[in-house]
């Protein structure tokens, strides 16, 4: 980590977060891309039960949740079940972490405002540390941390989860949801290789482009610009794993579980106008939405 920062380290509320330069342009991009993010589909849906996640839904929309078409709640029912179907996909995720002790470490990288990291501690009662080049997210992840009074076991730092100041073999699993697009693979992986403990498990959920298809199609590109970012092929994911001593266990195409989530948001006032990228690209077969998950040797 660059060793130039701004402010301190967090080690009470009212003490600045840490921030560390970014080591590349790019990074910079990335840092205010979501420094000044604030999308209502991000916010409204965490404000259902103050869960705050930055990822997409998976399983059968519950349609007698969603009531009558007619009635006068029908949207805040639709944001409830939209939400319902995020926190699924993050409690399918922790689901495949393995056997996790209160004494365990886990690592987020790529934490966003902080859902998945209480979901994770309220699941194993452990430590959960989330990394973000976001000051905003870590800021917001760590006031909620606060809130919950879990701030002793729940924590958001800002850094490159290229680089993290964690000890080597120090986590017991780790895991990117949909936040490895941001990053190469290789350094990445080899990251999550260095942190996990011997037999530790890495778990991701992320969008790739499918080989099959030939080359990303023109919806992968589509997705890329409105997001900055660079979604890797299925194949260049099992790859760079292989090289960085992560052996999968479990890869699960989720892309029919998701296809419900993306069709139920392009009815919702909550559009942003990507859903139909999404769901021509998963219908058409060039895009795949992945679980692969993989054990530290």
């Amino acid at each position: 980590m660059d060793s130039s920062v701004i402010n301190t380290d967090l080690t009470a509320a009212s003490t600045p977060l840490r921030i560390p330069r970014p080591s590349t342009p790019y990074q910079g991009d990335i840092a205010r891309y979501w420094d000044g993010e604030a999308r209502p589909v991000n916010l409204r849906l965490g404000d259902v039960d103050g869960l705050y996640h930055h990822h997409y839904g998976i399983g059968e929309v519950d349609h007698a949740a969603l009531g009558d078409a007619e009635d006068g709640a029908g949207e805040k029912k639709l944001i409830a079940e939209l939400h319902r179907l995020e926190s699924a996909q993050a409690e399918y995720l922790l689901g495949h972490l393995g056997d996790i002790g209160r004494d365990d470490t886990l690592l987020d990288a790529g934490c966003g405002r902080g859902g998945s990291m209480v979901m994770a501690h309220q699941r194993f009662g452990c430590k959960v540390e989330g990394v973000t080049l976001s000051a905003k997210q870590a800021d917001f992840a760590n006031g909620r941390a606060r809130e919950l009074r879990i701030q002793d076991h729940v924590r958001a730092r800002v850094c490159n989860m290229l680089a993290t100041p964690f000890e080597t073999g120090s986590a017991a699993a780790s895991w990117n949801n949909e936040s490895s697009m941001y990053v190469d693979l290789h350094d990445l992986f080899a990251e999550h290789s260095r942190v996990l403990a011997v037999g530790g498990r890495y778990v991701t959920i992320t969008g790739c482009w499918n080989p099959r298809y030939g080359q990303p199609s023109k919806w992968v590109s589509q997705i890329n610009a409105h997001f900055e970012c660079n979604i890797h092929s299925r194949r260049e994911y099992l790859r760079a794993m292989a090289d960085n001593r992560l052996v999968p266990q479990a890869v699960v195409d989720l892309t029919p579980d998701t296809l419900p989530y993306w069709e139920l948001r392009a009815t919702s006032s909550l559009v942003t106008g990507i859903e139909d990228a999404f769901i021509n690209s998963y219908k058409d077969g060039s895009f795949q939405y992945l679980l692969i998950a993989a054990d530290r040797v």
